[in-house]
């Protein structure tokens, strides 16, 4: 082997082909297989979940049992081919890329406060395209803040003038984080302004940040959250979510149903479930949103513990592997990047399951991978392709 070039004696071309794809620097043996197989294993169980939840549900599927179906595969290869566009662009290049990228996800989202904004389940925070097709636009901005903190926070430890991030650069940082989460409280999403703040702690604990920064922005939180809830910020819809949660038994086919039902669905599934397309609770249509928010309920009941558990699992190999990929990188940057994916997706995954299981409050954020929605898949995607850009482009003595 000479260079980048492969001589392979006694092989015709397509044997040296594939010697040539799978060697030790090519791309393929490169890459995160476990999180890739992991990520569209999800996906596809999510395909049929939706389904499930769906097809029997004209008032919504227009008629056509495969109408989610089609949709969610259709989401879901977009957003694969969106994740080899990231790879191929590479996160390094979108790091000089953040400027344009923060200020188009800022457009976007003060589109929504205008007329072009939509209102879906309570939440002021859609833009509707036409042709059945919307628009989340908070979904895209924790992509930004990520990619935007770790521009500003790793540029001069990266250069090797500095050990740590200086305070004057994480207030930067914070300040560039603010504006978008500001915007996205005023729709008011607030469960996407809960990942957004926990995607900040994960990224200044990856930093190297003073702790003094955790703890103040902690604090800062719990004196945001009493005055948001002080100058009445928050719709009654969300206020009578946190309120049921709190007790459980205040209004039981009121503002308690969703939860109610869903822990009634995931009750029956048992060990093994009720079988695929045989749940009481999914074929009657009792629980609301079903094939978004709270699509972990179908697996509960029709697939029981065991397929409950085999999508922990899977969401447990994801956040394996970027915690993996955040700890090899050699770069800062590339380890904040993966360490602000790892925050988003084990707080959302942590949030959605838990208020189908009564332990957290509803908030309408959806399942990793699993939950049908263009945008959220979308961004998802796309977060695997920085990850797996970050392993690709390591040295691969890392």
């Amino acid at each position: 082997m000479t260079g980048n070039s492969f001589s392979v004696s006694g092989y015709g071309p397509e044997r040296a082909g594939w010697t040539r794809i799978f060697a030790r620097d090519s791309l393929a043996r490169r890459l995160d297989w476990p999180i890739l197989l992991a990520a569209l294993a999800l996906s596809m169980i999510g395909a049929v979940l939706v389904f499930s939840a769906t097809r029997n549900r004209t008032e919504i599927n227009q008629g056509d049992q495969y109408y989610f179906l089609l949709r969610h595969l259709m989401n879901t290869g977009i957003g694969f081919c969106l994740m080899i566009g990231t790879v191929w662009l590479g996160h390094r290049t979108l790091r000089t890329a953040v400027p344009i990228l923060y200020g188009a996800s800022v457009f976007l989202i003060l589109l929504v406060l205008t007329p072009l904004g939509s209102t879906v389940n309570g939440a002021h925070s859609w833009i509707v395209l036409g042709g059945g097709f919307s628009l989340q636009p908070s979904e895209f901005v924790k992509i930004t803040i990520i990619l935007g903190m770790a521009m500003l926070l790793s540029a001069r430890v990266d250069a090797g003038d500095k050990k740590y991030p200086d305070p004057r650069t994480v207030l930067q940082a914070l300040g560039l984080a603010a504006v978008p989460i500001l915007v996205v409280l005023l729709m008011p999403d607030l469960g996407s302004v809960m990942v957004m703040v926990i995607i900040i702690l994960g990224v200044l604990l990856a930093s190297g940040a003073s702790n003094r920064w955790v703890f103040g922005l902690i604090s800062a939180g719990a004196l945001g959250a009493i005055a948001v809830w002080q100058l009445h910020i928050l719709d009654d819809y969300q206020i009578n979510r946190f309120a049921a949660f709190a007790n459980p038994d205040l209004d039981p086919a009121g503002v308690g149903y969703n939860t109610n039902q869903a822990r009634i669905a995931i009750g029956s599934g048992g060990l093994t479930g009720s079988g695929l397309f045989h749940g009481s609770q999914t074929t009657g249509q009792f629980v609301p949103e079903q094939q978004t928010d709270f699509v972990f309920t179908v697996a509960g009941e029709e697939l029981g513990f065991v397929g409950a558990g085999l999508i922990i699992l899977l969401l447990g190999v994801v956040l394996w592997r970027a915690c993996r990929i955040a700890r090899e990188t050699t770069e800062l940057y590339g380890t904040i990047v993966a360490a602000g994916i790892v925050a988003w997706f084990a707080f959302q995954a942590f949030e959605n399951i838990g208020m189908t299981l009564g332990i957290m409050p509803v908030t309408g954020l959806p399942l990793p991978f699993v939950s049908y929605g263009g945008t959220s898949m979308f961004a998802v995607w796309v977060a695997v392709g920085l990850l797996q850009s970050i392993r690709v482009q390591r040295p691969m003595s890392a």
